[in-house]
């Protein structure tokens, strides 16, 4: 690195890149702010951050969403000499509120800074919070310039721990620019190197990213994750828009880029990607077949040869410290490349077990494998508040352990080899096995501390992938149970991590390796399925899913070929057997609306109902039935209100209600648990299909649902249940049931009273939008009360189109909506209202269960005591009142689903016997 740095603490970097007015940042989809802008809005900042008690060495936590409004708090903070700590939520929503009460704790009640954006959907936790647009408003004072020394406190970084606690690794200022220098040299870099980053501030390489070239004096581009990772192409058209010479991505996205160009060559036109110097491959292993298809493939548009460099770098070392340049000319044989040499400054080491060092960049050699180990100007001293973790990262003689395991070669080159702590890393980000083991060890399908969670490379992967062994709660011959245990693992793990595992092996508690203390031996396991120990344990997998699916039955014909596909890229599996249900092999509510835009984009057809691919979800069925679509049929002649979600299991079947949005995508990830058990399916209100009208009354709703009831199951005993108010629909149905002479043994009500005509007559049209909006996190809780006040006087279609406007385009994305098509499904709610307003229940069933959580209103104890123990006047029995966690928005959610199914399952035997 340069004998003297252009700055030696945060500030003065910031104000030599502000000497150059033309110099600045591009936010995507925004605009142009110059770094003296930046400036100018981080001082704005910093004085509000004083009027609101901050004072030089506090700690502040910063909400990573929105890129600009993240870096104007990020630059409050250094300038006022505050500690900005990134965070953001988590995979599994459920697990942010105790993740932000931990920081709380940690850090010392710090202020908390969000976008007004986000600011409505931070979970309640003590926390003072308060938003970036209040601080850039607050009034002036004396302009207060906070002076630090290079080695104080500049940032905290949050990252994962053993125990599952975040830690926050201590970087100074000196840290983060001996950082910048060493990779500035290490790359050669310069003014005219614009960067681009597209990670979230809330990791260290956005962090690495912003301050390089501020550093060297160059431009950067900034752009929100989301929109890279809708459209992995965007990447590279954003790439050659900006003439961007160095960004950086894990490994994923070349896979992720490589199979867009194959699936649809057209999506990118022509662009030029010859100004490319650099695209650090970091954050997990570099594939090198993923690499040599990516640039092949993009040679055509200028894309340079040795534009790919691997890279080395932990939140720990201030992100990218070790680079290949030289993987074009000597690494594209092996299958994951050497890393390289460290940047001047860091020195490495590896060391045995007992600490004998094997190798170091002083001593290089082709030793044995062992732990990596760095010292240097810029690795951390430690973790904030946590004296043991940090003694345990560090050797007595003050080297950081990495927990990673490689080897140097006798030019000093990094190669890793494994890792000895217990992580995947999907897609560049670390999972950590105990978290998602913790998840699955309640189940009630698997043997308590029976479960491991270990990441697994399936041959020509992109990315490291989950895998999951454990002994089930049942005998291991019984493939009914064993098959239920199997989707119970998969759905907890999409909904706790937000994808699949590659694999899930059912196992006896012999095979479970233990070391000598008892502890699963996740590295043991993996090496098994490397050496192919387990594959009776995957038949078995393959086995049980066979009995279910059937057996594998090869698509036939364009359509059923091309549908096969959109299903296989949807689930990320490679084969998709014709004949099975797309909720079977997986899928989840969020999927189905990707499959809904992936079907429309791959047939060329304008609108794909929902109903469809919820009614007709194999291959071969919906194949059928595209045609029909492109043909224009619909009408009520063509509705069918039955939704089956779930067909496997001789239990009775379970018939649950939409709540009032009519719609019942939320029971899609519910159903699953029901899998080999019983038979699920749901209602869906009239209305959404094309020519279809809403229904005229109440009573006509439920005689059309007892109707399509009765052509599912011709008689009783019958199970019933409904959301919201669907549980009025529901104790109708059971009552018509048991009127025309059925048995209905179980009438399932999801925190719904009885009397729902009071609620009914005070929603009004600008009500159901903005429930509808929420609903479908279109807006923030934070915005209801402004919203009220300013929609109310506008015509329904101003209202319905500021709705969407202010709506996030991601989310839109997401669920393919227009205005157009979010007012047909307010005007569908709207009704569901308007027939709902004389419902009044009368007569009686045997008996209601009642699952209740908190409100929307008032507490709890107040919603059970004066709400829903009025359906014991309904009853001939008790009313049975089950309490659920989460709230009346939530309680199917991905973050309480788990824990919902099994309390509904449980009930539902007690009262099925």
């Amino acid at each position: 690195m340069p004998d003297k740095l252009p700055a030696s603490t945060l500030p003065q970097l910031l104000e030599s890149a502000a000497h150059d007015t033309s110099r600045g940042i591009t936010f995507v989809g925004g605009s142009f702010l110059s770094y003296a802008e930046l400036r100018e809005c981080a001082v704005e900042v910093s004085h509000g951050l004083r009027g609101h008690g901050a004072a030089p060495g506090d700690r502040v936590l910063i909400a990573a969403h929105d890129p600009e409004s993240f870096l104007h708090s990020f630059w409050g903070c250094v300038l006022g000499g505050f500690v900005p700590c990134p965070v953001a939520p988590p995979a599994d929503p459920s697990r942010w509120r105790a993740q932000l009460e931990h920081l709380r704790t940690l850090l010392g009640d710090p202020l908390m800074v969000a976008s007004k954006a986000a600011h409505g959907a931070l979970p309640e936790t003590g926390l003072r919070t308060v938003t970036v647009e209040e601080l850039r408003h607050a009034v002036p004072g004396d302009e207060q310039h906070h002076t630090p020394a290079p080695g104080d406190l500049a940032l905290l970084m949050v990252t994962s721990g053993s125990t599952g606690m975040s830690k926050a690794v201590r970087l100074t200022h000196a840290n983060l620019l001996a950082a910048q220098a060493g990779k500035a040299g290490a790359l050669e870099l310069g003014p005219d190197d614009t960067s681009m980053n597209w990670i979230s501030g809330d990791h260290i390489a956005a962090i690495e990213a912003h301050l390089l070239p501020m550093f060297n004096g160059a431009d950067q581009v900034v752009v929100a994750p989301a929109r890279v990772l809708a459209d992995p192409v965007e990447f590279l058209r954003l790439v050659a828009a900006h003439r961007v010479r160095v960004t950086f991505t894990p490994n994923f996205l070349f896979g992720q880029i490589n199979q867009a160009l194959a699936q649809r060559p057209a999506s990118l036109q022509e662009v030029d990607l010859s100004g490319v110097r650099y695209i650090i491959s970091g954050g997990e292993a570099t594939v090198t077949a993923t690499v040599r298809t990516f640039v092949d493939a993009l040679s055509p548009y200028g894309l340079r040869q040795d534009v790919i460099v691997p890279a080395f770098g932990m939140t720990e070392t201030c992100a990218g410290s070790v680079f290949n340049r030289e993987l074009a000319t000597r690494d594209l044989e092996t299958e994951f490349p050497p890393l390289g040499r460290p940047v001047r400054g860091l020195r490495m080491r590896i060391t045995d077990g007992d600490g004998t060092v094997l190798a170091s960049t002083d001593r290089p050699g082709t030793a044995e494998p062992g732990e990596v180990e760095l010292h240097g100007p810029m690795v951390t001293d430690g973790y904030f508040g946590n004296d043991e973790a940090t003694a345990q990262a560090f050797t007595p003689d003050g080297w950081f352990r990495t927990g990673d395991l490689g080897r140097l070669d006798s030019e000093g080159r990094l190669t890793l080899v494994g890792r000895a702590k217990d992580s995947i890393i999907v897609n560049g980000v670390n999972y950590y096995s105990h978290d998602l083991e913790a998840v699955l060890d309640e189940l009630d399908e698997v043997q308590r501390g029976q479960v491991a969670a270990f990441p697994i490379r399936p041959d020509g992967a992109d990315s490291e992938q989950p895998a999951v062994a454990f002994v089930p709660a049942c005998d291991l011959t019984d493939d009914t149970a064993v098959y239920q245990a199997i989707v119970a693992i998969r759905s907890s793990t999409v909904m706790h991590w937000g994808f699949r595992p590659q694999l899930i092996l059912p196992l006896t508690e012999a095979e479970i390796p233990r070391g000598n203390l008892g502890k699963i031996q996740r590295s043991r396991l993996r090496t098994a399925v490397e050496a192919g120990s387990l594959d009776e344990a995957a038949r078995r997998t393959d086995e049980v899913s066979t009995r279910f699916l059937g057996d594998y039955v090869a698509p036939e014909g364009d359509a059923e070929t091309a549908l096969a596909g959109v299903y296989a890229r949807v689930l990320n599996t490679q084969v998709v057997p014709a004949t099975a249900s797309f909720f079977d092999l997986g899928g989840t509510s969020l999927d189905v609306l990707r499959l809904k835009l992936e079907i429309q984009a791959e047939f060329g057809i304008e609108e794909v109902p929902m109903s469809l691919l919820l009614q007709a979800p194999t291959v071969r069925a919906l194949a059928g039935r595209l045609t029909a679509v492109q043909g224009g049929a619909g009408g009520d002649a063509a509705y069918d209100p039955l939704v089956p979600l779930q067909v496997t299991g001789d239990g009775t079947p379970l018939f649950c209600v939409h709540p009032g949005l009519g719609e019942v995508l939320v029971f899609v990830n519910l159903a699953k648990y029901f899998t080999g058990e019983r038979p699920f399916y749901a209602l869906r209100a009239r209305g959404f299909g094309q020519a279809e009208t809403h229904f005229g009354s109440f009573a006509e709703m439920v005689s059309t649902y007892v109707a399509a009831i009765r052509r599912a199951q011709p008689s009783g005993p019958y199970a019933v249940a409904g959301y919201s108010y669907g549980g009025a629909v529901a104790f109708e149905i059971a009552k018509v049931l048991e009127a025309e002479g059925d048995t209905v043994k179980f009438v399932g009500v999801f925190n719904l009273p009885p009397h729902i005509s009071g609620r009914m007559n005070e929603i009004t049209f600008t009500d159901g939008a903005i429930n509808l909006a929420l609903f479908l996190e279109l807006i923030d809780a934070a915005d209801i009360e402004e919203l009220n006040t300013t929609l109310r006087h506008l015509p329904e279609t101003d209202q319905l189109a500021r709705l969407v406007d202010q709506a996030p385009k991601r989310r839109l994305t997401e669920l393919d909506l227009t205005v157009e098509r979010f007012g047909h499904w307010v005007h569908l709610a709207q009704n569901m209202v308007h027939i709902g307003r004389t419902y009044a229940p009368s007569g009686s069933v045997g008996e209601v269960r009642v699952f209740y959580c908190t409100p929307l209103r008032g507490t709890k104890q107040e919603w059970l005591d004066e709400q829903l123990r009025h359906w014991d006047e309904f009853t001939r029995r008790p009313t049975t009142f089950v309490e659920v966690d989460g709230e009346h928005y939530t309680l199917m959610s991905p973050q309480h689903v788990r824990t919902f199914q099994a309390t509904l399952r449980r009930e539902l035997a007690r009262a099925l016997g």
